[in-house]
């Protein structure tokens, strides 16, 4: 089990690489981000694909859309100099409380 939340986290970091990598490719004309986005979600799908194995769909889907969107959500406002309003800063606290929640119903 141990295993697939490790599976779970590698996903996590590898849609946030490729995430980021879409913003850095500037509309697919830089051409090693445009290439890492295909790369990076290649890897993060085969990795929830494998953990998919032993954590629910339910969990394993809202831990690696919930983090994920937590984390490049930190990314754009630290790395990108996005706006952080309390809107979304809330907005993104309530997604970690969602994932904590649906985590909790076993």
């Amino acid at each position: 089990m141990i295993n697939s939340w490790l599976y779970l986290i590698t996903a996590i970091l590898f849609e946030v690489a490729g995430t980021t990598s879409m913003k850095l490719s500037e509309g697919f004309t830089r051409t090693i981000p445009s290439v890492l986005i295909f790369v990076c979600y290649g890897v993060c799908f085969s990795f929830l694909t494998l953990a998919l194995k032993k954590i629910e769909v339910s969990v394993a889907y809202s831990v690696w859309s919930g983090l994920g969107t937590t984390v490049i959500a930190t990314i754009g406002v630290i790395w990108f100099r996005e706006s952080m309003s309390w809107v979304k800063f809330i907005s993104i606290a309530l997604i970690i409380i969602g994932v904590i929640g649906v985590n909790s119903t076993k």
